[in-house]
């Protein structure tokens, strides 16, 4: 049977979600931003035109590959810009850095993109689930009922809060995701920046 009380809360969260910002579809209570800026993450130099070519060299791009996947903590990713470090001169180590953040950036629009259709069908799946319910009460309202048809849209009824349900419990995760990417970008910059003469 439907839990009504809950299934009109879960309804009535959705769209105040999404009007936190300018976006409808955006579901997440973090503002949304599809892209950052360097400045927001690196206190470093600003890199110019020949460092923005030295970050897609091999070495510094596959450095920059490896340091920017999650899986790797931040004290082996220390460990591995140290030995970078060594070797680096600023240009280097701020090409590293642009290597990292054209990544985690590019990575996280996509995320975004991604959590914006997420938004959109929990839109889409609110509106059939209020669509259900009405066509629910109307079926139960008639006065012949067609009992088959009232179990029937009961059931779909059931399924779609069922999914519903289940995908906002799973949001925080999702709307966090892009939060750690942009942490990781931070902590990666400090890092490198402590190695700039």
């Amino acid at each position: 049977m439907i839990r009504i009380p809950l299934l009109l809360a879960l309804l009535a969260a959705a769209p105040a979600h999404a009007a936190t910002g300018s976006d409808p579809d955006w579901p997440c209570i973090q503002r949304k931003q599809p892209h950052l800026s360097l400045g927001q993450l690196w206190t470093g130099p600003v890199p110019d035109e020949q460092v923005m070519k030295l970050a897609e060299t091999p070495p510094i791009a596959q450095l920059a590959a490896r340091l920017e996947q999650r899986r790797l903590p931040l004290d082996q990713a220390a460990t591995l810009i140290g030995d970078f470090a060594q070797g680096a001169d600023d240009r280097q180590l701020t090409a590293l850095m642009q290597a990292i953040f054209a990544r985690i950036d590019r990575d996280r629009s996509a995320l975004i993109a991604g959590i914006s259709r997420y938004g959109r069908t929990q839109v889409a799946l609110a509106d059939r689930i209020k669509d259900r319910r009405t066509r629910f009460e109307e079926l139960q309202a008639a006065p012949s009922p067609d009992f088959d048809a009232i179990d029937a849209e009961e059931e779909a009824l059931d399924w779609d809060t069922r999914i519903f349900e289940d995908r906002q419990k799973s949001l925080t995760y999702v709307c966090e995701t892009p939060v750690i990417l942009e942490q990781r970008a931070f902590a990666l910059g400090r890092e490198i920046a402590g190695h700039l003469d």
